[in-house]
């Protein structure tokens, strides 16, 4: 892939927005970028925690199994996010999945570069401990709806975020990708895909959605959050 290339998918990610040209260039060297196919893992449970990684494009989803051999599905990254970044806590081993949920793009940098980098320029580490926080009270928030809210309100509000996270507003409906299915939307919401598939159904025969398997449409986000107050 051309440098040109690298440097501009490096300035596009979120964690480095404070760094200059300069010490962008010393990141260029330090990262590796790759295409991924869709639906591959990116690395498993008990793998050495050597990489630290950055989603240019495409998808990844965050899972564990648990001791009932069910898929918890711990968070859905978009472009612009970092993971595997536990491992500059002396994680040694990984302790989540890490998959493809479409084509994606991805720099890997390893942990020791990575750790020089956040010693050498303070305004990153700030920038990773804010990143950190911000997925903190993402998983809170999951856990809260978890918690609080009945399974519509759940899938509801599931749906909301993923308008907000990874939507684009076309004609005055919001577009995405559909990257999910049933089934991981069920995971992602602790109920069944049955479940999940007879409230989108009713979202959809309701005008408020519409989607198949290569898209998936928000026709009246302002409704679909009133539903949910």
């Amino acid at each position: 892939m051309p440098e040109k290339s690298k440097f501009w998918y490096l300035r596009n990610i979120n964690l480095f927005e404070v760094m200059d040209d300069s010490q962008l260039k010393a990141v260029e060297k330090m990262t590796n970028i790759n295409r991924i196919e869709k639906h591959h893992p990116i690395y498993f449970p008990a793998q050495p925690s050597k990489n630290i990684f950055f989603l240019k494009e495409g998808h990844v989803k965050l899972s564990h199994i648990n001791e009932d051999g069910h898929e918890i599905i711990l968070d859905i990254l978009g472009p612009g996010e970092i993971f595997g970044e536990l491992s500059i806590t002396d994680e040694e081993e990984r302790k989540e999945t890490a998959q493809t949920l479409d084509e994606v793009l991805i720099c890997t940098i390893s942990k020791n570069d990575f750790e020089k980098l956040v010693l050498d320029y303070p305004p990153l580490n700030l920038q990773l401990t804010k990143w950190m926080g911000l997925r903190l009270r993402r998983i809170e928030e999951k856990l809260s709806d978890l918690a609080f809210k009945d399974v519509k309100n759940r899938v509801i509000d599931f749906l909301i975020r993923y308008a907000e996270d990874f939507g684009k507003i076309k004609h005055g409906s919001v577009h995405i990708s559909s990257f999910l299915s049933h089934q991981e939307i069920a995971y992602l919401t602790a109920t069944s895909r049955q479940t999940v598939t007879t409230i989108l159904n009713e979202l959809k025969s309701r005008g408020l959605i519409d989607f198949t398997r290569k898209s998936f449409v928000i026709s009246n986000l302002e409704q679909l959050q009133q539903l949910n107050r």
